[in-house]
């Protein structure tokens, strides 16, 4: 591998590269950053909502086997750390794939071993192409504690005046028997924060000059979340 390629798959330099190089590897996920929303308007004329990813080199920080870790995956690794903020653990392992200590995302993908796949191999962009359909999965947005209407959708008492219930839980317990409040019953509590996975979105584009996705339709986070791809 020429030390050209090594540089761009470790994002160690500056400059922006495009993520489909020469020497590259595929896989089944790929993650990305989410920008923002936009919409274009499709072969038909239609207008569609689209959300915006950017996608920074990812290189090959190991190649796990059946034969020594039990089942075969793909460790990919993103966006070098300073050696002061990076674990020993991990600036052992990173070294091997070419970034001066740790990083910042270290991910996995399961999946049958690609062809080609070695440490410090960048991670091709060409994984995804234009009419693919993908499920995105990433960490909704963070909503603090939430009451039982805007947490659960529920109906809450009457509008008017002087019905002293409005948005209150409402009645909670049991009689004597079983004598206590069932479990998963809907009360306030911390909204958001979650793991969310929307299936079903398509490719829309992908501009490698630019490094940057259009996916169809919301993606779940906040501008600047990590975003996972999955092929379906």
């Amino acid at each position: 591998m020429s030390e050209q390629t090594n540089e761009a798959g470790t994002a160690g330099n500056t400059e922006k590269t495009k993520a489909g190089t020469t020497g590259s590897v595929t896989v089944d996920a790929l993650y990305a950053f989410k920008i923002g929303m936009t919409q274009v308007i499709d072969e038909k004329g239609e207008m569609v909502p689209c959300t915006v990813l950017q996608y920074e080199p990812w290189t090959v920080s190991q190649v796990k086997t059946s034969a020594n870790d039990g089942y075969e995956a793909v460790q990919i690794a993103c966006r070098p750390r300073k050696p002061t903020r990076s674990p020993k653990s991990q600036q052992a392992t990173l070294k091997k794939a070419g970034f001066k200590a740790g990083a910042y995302f270290v991910r996995e993908v399961r999946q049958k071993l690609p062809e080609g796949a070695a440490v410090g191999v960048p991670v091709s962009l060409e994984s995804l192409k234009k009419g693919d359909w993908v499920k995105a999965t990433s960490t909704s947005k963070g909503k603090g504690f939430a009451g039982s209407v805007k947490r659960w959708n529920a109906g809450g008492g009457p509008g008017a005046h002087g019905s002293t219930f409005h948005r209150q839980p409402g009645s909670s317990g049991n009689r004597t028997w079983p004598g206590r409040i069932m479990k998963g019953k809907h009360f306030p509590g911390h909204l958001g924060d979650e793991t969310t996975t929307i299936r079903n979105l398509k490719i829309i584009d992908v501009y490698h000059d630019d490094n940057v996705i259009l996916l169809s339709g919301p993606v779940p986070g906040g501008r600047n979340a990590l975003v996972r791809l999955t092929k379906t």
